[in-house]
């Protein structure tokens, strides 16, 4: 009997080599797992830190420095915050801050009564200065007179985040004023800028109102969110989709609900192509998508939000939206996750090898971080992929997103974290809501996934 067992033994070491081998090279194929899984320590640790992040580089960054005493926020600063030349102000910059102080106000009790100040104050400026009396709607931007610039021009872009902003000032505030201007401009949107042939909405428009549409051709004439004009973004109605969910949040209205189903539905019926994961930038006004790049950041926020969304419409387990949401995440790791750096790139080919952006833009590390948090809280279960990618991504935040000399986040580095002298802390399109919207986000569902 040991004879017969000693001559099978060279086969039994062949077979035991053969699978060492195979292991050795699947495991070179693999994403290295750098976490043990994921237990309470763990989520408490994360939980304070990304807490820290947000009262120290973020909101300490922005209150109180950027509020003008001469109405609504600063937003010019340089890499040290140093104010720069300038003073005009945009609906997007004012708005954000303005959401953002109101968040404040809700986490901490201790310093509600001095965030409220400010979320106030961004409330005056939206309905005293940056809303057109005259026509009505939002001004997309003021110049250093506080006069419109690009004679009254309007965007869709813009009045969704002021939507946004006075939603999150009711919330905090209680001020019926924030409230009604939310509703007032809601309901300029819809007499101005519905598309009730083809469903959402036209983005640019006149001071008067009207839509702004120009024939497709070599004289590409852009906006002020840079598209041609006539043409419908996932852009703009991601986030119109974010500010009719805030709305509908505070005001229960049916015809509202109406609207809100019908932008959900079009961002992930449309806007999201199934199986891919992806989601198309541009449209023809009927919703024909236009070939464009895929834009990785875009990608991971429209997963919260369309649960986010979901969850308003009274849906929060809707497994649709969920397993969409999930191939979103899934697609955006498989084309746009540095797997050297561990950060998300900011855009690409939807299946190119290749990104077309390398550089790390904060925005889209704080979505990803958002939106990995996510998926782990609703399938760490099944796989550790997405805690994984979570702790690096949040690696590389802390490490190299952050300004270890300056404070704050940088808004941009070069693909392996360094830093880009002379870049901007803040300017019209640079501020503090991405990011502090995902640390809000973060450090709460840590703390209850560690059972707080």
């Amino acid at each position: 009997m040991q004879h017969k067992y000693l001559m099978l033994l060279p086969t039994l070491l062949s077979a035991l080599l053969c699978l060492f081998c195979l292991s050795q090279a699947v495991a070179q194929t693999l994403p290295v797992v750098l976490t043990l899984p994921a237990d309470t320590a763990a989520y408490h640790r994360l939980a304070g830190e990304a807490e820290a992040n947000l009262q120290k580089q973020v909101l300490a960054q922005w209150f109180p420095r950027a509020v003008d005493p001469a109405g609504g926020f600063f937003q010019n600063y340089t890499e040290d915050w140093k104010r720069g030349t300038g003073n005009e102000k945009s609906i997007v910059y004012q708005a954000r801050l303005t959401w953002l102080a109101s968040q404040a106000a809700l986490r901490y009790p201790e310093q509600a009564k001095t965030y409220r100040v400010y979320a106030r104050h961004g409330l005056d400026f939206l309905d005293t200065k940056m809303w057109d009396k005259k026509n009505g709607g939002f001004f997309w931007g003021l110049n250093d007179q506080g006069q419109p610039e690009r004679g009254g021009e309007k965007h869709v872009y813009g009045i969704s985040f002021a939507i946004y902003a006075l939603c999150g000032e009711y919330k905090a505030t209680h001020d019926a004023r924030a409230l009604e201007q939310a509703q007032r401009a809601y309901q300029w949107l819809e007499t101005h800028a519905h598309d009730a042939k083809n469903g959402g909405y036209y983005e640019a428009l006149t001071p008067a109102g009207r839509p702004i549409l120009a024939p497709l051709g070599p004289a590409q004439v852009s906006d002020e969110i840079g598209t041609h004009y006539g043409i419908k973004t996932m852009n703009t109605h991601i986030h119109l989709l974010e500010s009719l969910t805030a709305l509908y949040e505070v005001w229960p209205d049916r015809e509202l609900r109406t609207r809100l189903e019908e932008v959900f539905a079009l961002v992930r019926d449309k806007i999201a192509v199934e199986p891919a994961g992806c989601l198309n930038y541009l449209f023809l006004p009927d919703w024909r998508p236009l070939p464009d790049h895929d834009s990785f950041g875009h990608d991971v926020e429209t997963a919260f939000l369309l649960t986010e969304a979901a969850a308003a419409l009274g849906r929060p387990n809707d497994t649709r939206t969920w397993a969409l949401a999930r191939r979103i995440v899934d697609h955006a790791l498989d084309y746009g996750w540095d797997t050297v750096h561990g950060s998300f790139y900011d855009s690409g080919s939807v299946f190119g090898s290749k990104p077309y952006v390398t550089e790390k833009i904060w925005w889209v590390q704080a979505e990803g971080l958002n939106a990995l948090l996510l998926m782990h809280a609703r399938y760490g279960k099944e796989t550790p992929r997405y805690w994984d990618a979570f702790n690096r991504q949040w690696e590389f935040i802390r490490d190299h997103q952050t300004d270890a000399v300056h404070g704050g986040w940088l808004a941009t580095t070069l693909e392996n974290g360094d830093a880009i002298p002379g870049r901007a802390k803040s300017d019209g399109w640079t501020e503090c809501y991405h990011q502090g919207r995902a640390l809000l986000n973060v450090s709460e569902s840590l703390r209850r996934l560690a059972g707080e």
